[in-house]
């Protein structure tokens, strides 16, 4: 029951209905967030064309950092994690052998839940029509390697090995997480730059891969470290000790 001002009050036997209107946002909150949603899918793209221009593509400097970048991704990421483990493994750390071990774990993972999306999803690389980037066809991918292109493998593979090694760090070297993570995702940046600057992959192939890989490099991390007695690190894993990484060049030391 409604009140006016000049209605007499419910009697004792009714019970007083209220009601509250919530105004709603205005107009303008919304066109402002799609304009600048717009704005900046707009600057990515912009910039991801910038880098297939003919002018761009013909710079030799960029063209030897790219490929510097695609092998550092992969299969870079995948032997620093490798020789990592084993150095642990000679040296009896269990700190250095989780970080190695995890993120080996990390980027085979990875890997196989982007190469199925890759076959699945179809999508035509841009070197064969760069005017086309909505080229799906749903399981065109196993037909040729040239209908793989989302997500970028490479980036999947670099940004799986800087979210494991990121996040092992503030387990074992809160200090140095810090700089860990800005030294690891900016090379694994690095590494999905490359592949749109070969024409390998188109800009929203290599966020896709960036996702990818850290969710599976953090989740791999978690799960490892609150099952600590899971089956793969008890197998793997023999280390006693957890000392301190020390490196002793000549002219500086550093420890972690």
């Amino acid at each position: 029951m409604f009140r006016s001002p000049t209605s007499p009050g419910p009697s004792p036997g009714q019970n007083r209905v209220t009601c509250r209107i919530t105004p709603p946002l205005p107009r303008s909150c919304f066109e402002t967030f799609r304009f600048e949603s717009k704005a900046r899918i707009g600057a990515a793209r912009e910039g991801a064309q910038r880098l297939q221009y003919q002018g761009t593509q013909e710079n030799q400097l960029l063209g030897r950092a790219a490929t510097g970048f695609r092998l550092l991704g992969d299969p870079g990421s995948f032997v620093v994690g490798t020789a990592v483990y084993l150095i642990g493994r000679v040296d009896g750390n269990r700190r250095v052998e989780s970080v190695g071990l995890h993120s080996v774990e990390s980027i085979l993972l990875a890997d196989v839940l982007g190469g199925g999306i890759k076959m699945l999803a179809g999508r035509q690389r841009p070197f064969y029509d760069i005017r086309n980037p909505y080229n799906f066809q749903l399981w065109r991918g196993f037909s040729s390697d040239q209908f793989r292109s989302f997500p970028s493998g490479h980036t999947i593979t670099a940004f799986a090995f800087a979210s494991t090694v990121t996040r092992e760090s503030q387990f074992w070297w809160p200090h140095a997480g810090w700089y860990v993570g800005t030294i690891f995702y900016g090379g694994a940046s690095l590494v999905g730059v490359s592949r749109v600057f070969n024409n390998q992959h188109w800009a929203s192939d290599v966020v896709a891969g960036a996702a990818l890989g850290t969710i599976v490099g953090l989740k791999v991390v978690k799960y490892t470290h609150s099952h600590p007695g899971n089956h793969l690190d008890q197998a793997l894993i023999k280390g006693k000790t957890a000392a301190p990484i020390q490196f002793s060049p000549v002219l500086f030391s550093i420890q972690f």
